[in-house]
């Protein structure tokens, strides 16, 4: 199908642009930007005047819920919030159950995904067999079945020989190895970040020498291997000191921030809102500013939405007994515009965060509009006010702090592949 988008103001981070103009799509590529191709005659037009578009957005960490835990989401539920929040590629972390460290599994999820023909699905690999530390899994195998990355997702990896054997072998062939920073012992039975709030309200903490600890191990045996580590979010001051020292000695090291930690702080926990118990905790406003201050100076290459819907009867708990997690799907573009406002940098800036920066985390040719490119898209009203409910979000999970709270910036439209799969 041909499709001309018109008038629209297209953001492209990759190539700099930042203009109103004509975008042009045929056999789900971009074919032309500003004037038409020879020939090209429009099967549909999407009047684009006072829309913003951009790349469709890129998600690293998007918990699906499927296989094994049906009762909190389904891919399909997750697949239409990913598409009616502009996201149209997402990586889903392998704590499924049975976890992603067989490549049938794998197979089978890619396979479902493309059924639905809905958002690109890049599944992140286990490192270990059932996530449990011991053994490597076949990583060869399960990159042959669609793996982008590996990881333990939240499962802890005790045994640093492992980890040194995992990170060897994933050099060897130029995996992505993808950790989260956290010391399970330290941050055992943990809630809370070790601060004020919980000190007020008695919750069990994790302090911030627990991912500090972590991490540092992390990047001593990602410079011994040479592998390429992704620090999944990141949640600390000193965390993001740690990988800007990483980064200035040259290690291959990236790292994301969840949304939810660039707005959030422990304060917002107030009196004991269990839509507040996330992994890793939120952390002091010390915190927050500096991951904000990393994202504006490179440290912390990406933003995701880390969506973890939860069922009703796992969250509407005591603070301590809920389970972590909150849906992000359809808040990502938001909260991201609500950041670059607040932080007064320009959206070509910002929206790299979530697209073009993403796909690289990913390994992927994604997240821009260049001529040639795979016509994956998202436009939107950056004037459009919308207020977050349960009842206006797709996801099967309505877990999350920004209830009430009044956002701008809609999706209109979302394109994959060429095809519209989100018109709102």
């Amino acid at each position: 199908m041909n499709i001309q988008i018109k008038n629209g103001r297209l953001i492209d981070p990759k190539n700099n642009l930042d203009a109103q103009q004509d975008l042009f799509i045929a056999a789900g590529k971009v074919v032309a930007v500003g004037i038409a191709p020879a020939g090209f005659v429009a099967d549909k037009v999407i009047d684009a005047t006072g829309l913003v578009v951009i790349p469709g957005l890129i998600d690293l960490a998007a918990r699906l819920r499927e296989p094994g835990y049906e009762y909190m989401a389904t891919m399909e539920s997750e697949m239409e919030a990913a598409v009616a929040g502009g996201i149209t590629s997402l990586a889903c972390p392998p704590d499924t159950d049975p976890p992603l460290d067989e490549p049938g599994l794998v197979e089978m999820l890619k396979h479902r995904a493309k059924n639905l023909s809905r958002a690109h699905l890049y599944p992140i690999g286990a490192l270990t067999d059932a996530l449990q530390g011991r053994e490597l899994t076949e990583m060869a195998e399960l990159a042959d079945a669609g793996c982008v990355a590996f990881s333990q997702a939240d499962a802890p990896l005790t045994d640093t020989r492992v980890l040194l054997r995992a990170m060897q072998y994933a050099a060897t062939f130029n995996f992505s190895v993808w950790l989260r920073p956290q010391d399970s012992f330290l941050a055992r039975d943990g809630v809370a970040h070790d601060g004020e709030v919980a000190t007020r309200c008695g919750l069990p903490v994790i302090p911030v020498c627990a991912e500090t600890i972590a991490l540092s191990t992390m990047l001593a045996l990602a410079q011994q291997t040479g592998a390429k580590l992704h620090i999944c979010r990141i949640s600390s001051a000193a965390g993001v000191e740690m990988v800007r020292a990483a980064k200035r000695q040259g290690l291959a090291v990236s790292c994301d921030v969840s949304i939810n930690h660039t707005h959030l702080s422990e304060m917002d926990i107030g009196f004991f809102d269990p839509n507040c118990h996330l992994m890793p905790p939120l952390r002091s406003l010390r915190d927050r500013a500096a991951l904000r201050a990393g994202l504006l100076d490179g440290t912390v290459d990406a933003i995701c939405s880390n969506h973890a819907p939860v069922d009703d009867d796992a969250k509407q708990l005591p603070f301590a007994e809920a389970e972590a997690g909150a849906t992000g799907l359809e808040l990502l573009l938001p909260l991201a515009l609500k950041w670059a406002r607040e932080e007064n940098i320009p959206l070509v800036s910002a929206l790299a965060k979530t697209t073009l920066q993403p796909a690289r985390i990913l390994g992927l040719d994604a997240g821009h509009m260049s001529v040639g490119a795979t016509a994956d898209l998202c436009v939107f009203d950056p004037e459009a006010y919308w207020k977050v409910e349960p009842c206006a979000l797709k996801s099967q999970g309505k877990n999350t702090p920004f209830t009430g709270l009044e956002v701008q910036g809609k999706v209109r439209y979302t394109l994959v592949d060429g095809q519209v799969v989100y018109q709102g």
